[in-house]
């Protein structure tokens, strides 16, 4: 007897590993269901549309990302050595499998990112609600979220994306450097 496969993950999986490569006009339904390893109506069993494929996709990838980030996670430190961690954690999760990064990538440059952000705020991003603290807000620089989003951890998604992997103290350098970008000056 072979072993149950969790088809919904498997087309999520695809559907990530699709875009990540050819970006989403490349992962067609169809596409996914062959990457899942699933017939193309057993996908549409799961996802209703590729755009709610999308949406769950990134929630999922999302929630493993404040799992892994969050671990450890010491909210009485001092704030740089909680950027420190929360930075150097989601580069590690991420450069993992460079295709998380890919995804994320993609998304963020597509049309369904408006409400995959959306539906990520009303799931509760508690990766969002730390860095939206009152605590670390008040130091950093008054630029939207996503301005600062874009310089600190979004320099660390493009670089793993397009390939370009961080030894440990280039990371810490990173981190640095992000901190001084978004923070008021002392």
């Amino acid at each position: 007897m072979s072993p149950t496969i969790d088809r919904p993950a498997a087309i999520r999986r695809g559907l990530r590993d699709l875009v990540a490569e050819r970006g989403f006009h490349g992962a067609s339904m169809g596409a996914v269901a062959k990457a899942a390893g699933v017939a193309t109506g057993t996908a549409y069993v799961h996802y209703e549309s590729k755009e709610e494929l999308v949406y769950a996709t990134y929630l999922e990838l999302k929630s493993e990302l404040s799992t892994a980030v969050l671990e450890d996670f010491d909210q009485s430190a001092e704030p740089y050595e909680r950027w420190h961690h929360l930075l150097t954690r989601s580069y590690d999760f991420l450069s993992e499998e460079p295709e998380r990064a890919r995804f994320l990538t993609q998304l963020e440059e597509s049309p369904y990112f408006e409400e995959a952000h959306s539906r990520l705020a009303a799931a509760g991003d508690r990766l969002a609600e730390i860095g939206k603290s009152e605590e670390l807000t008040e130091l950093l620089v008054p630029l939207p979220y996503e301005v600062i989003y874009t310089l600190s951890f979004g320099v660390a998604v493009r670089l793993i994306a397009a390939g370009v992997l961080l030894k440990p103290e280039e990371i810490d350098l990173l981190v640095g450097a992000t901190w001084r970008a978004v923070t008021k000056p002392q």
